[in-house]
């Protein structure tokens, strides 16, 4: 399971339409996604007009796409308000600068305009490797998720308001909705900025909330 067959089972099976993706470089996941309204916002796309019209044709949905080539931080302050003025989001994928507050911020400026019922979905969430589990500065080679692990564990210790957690595929999928969490962990910010990558390793399972992959369809009450 990867984060395009989280999408689509929840747009095909819950009739989530609106969607918001953060982090679409290449539009490997945007351009195949199936909705009438989609937002793609990276600060630089990695394809050309010639490629946007090819997907259009191979899938009619992307004719009505709307791009920002800008930050995040940038979209949600000049361009969220008007785009979302009439339609609220119902699933995002946030898969930007894989660094814990850039992340987090990203999850709550996109729960300004969620959906009472909407998904937000986290790539990179759950690292294998401390290399692959730090800083970009640092980062060296190899698979990099960054630090998006701080993000699960400050959600789950600031937001009991919704329900965290992370199945354990594609790099770690978080997964993140308006529900009361029965979960919660309390960690303070400060305290989170100082955990280490083997603090993670200890603690993996309880502060991801990590879930094995079927949970998702058990969660959604969906069919596998």
């Amino acid at each position: 399971m990867n984060r395009l067959d989280v999408i689509q089972a929840l747009m095909n099976q819950k009739g989530l339409k609106n969607y918001l993706e953060i982090g679409v470089e290449n539009g490997h996941i945007f351009f195949r996604i199936k909705s009438p309204f989609k937002v793609a916002v990276d600060p630089k796309f990695i394809f050309d007009a010639g490629r946007r019209f090819g997907k259009a044709i191979l899938n009619p949905y992307n004719l009505n796409n709307q791009y920002f080539e800008k930050t995040s931080d940038d979209f949600f302050a000049q361009d969220a308000p008007n785009v979302f003025a009439e339609k609220k989001l119902q699933l995002a994928l946030v898969d930007g600068m894989h660094e814990y507050h850039f992340a987090l911020r990203d999850v709550e400026n996109t729960l300004s305009y969620l959906d009472n019922d909407g998904v937000i979905i986290m790539h990179d969430c759950n690292p294998q490797t401390a290399g692959a589990a730090g800083r970009f500065e640092d980062w060296e080679a190899g698979e990099w998720n960054g630090d998006v692990w701080r993000t699960i564990i400050h959600l789950r210790s600031q937001r009991p308001d919704l329900t965290v957690f992370v199945l354990d595929c594609d790099q770690g999928l978080g997964i993140v909705t308006r529900h009361k969490s029965e979960s919660v962990l309390d960690f303070t910010p400060t305290q989170i900025k100082a955990l280490t990558y083997d603090d993670l390793v200890k603690h993996r399972q309880h502060w991801l909330n990590l879930k094995p992959a079927d949970y998702f369809y058990e969660y959604f009450g969906l069919r596998r």
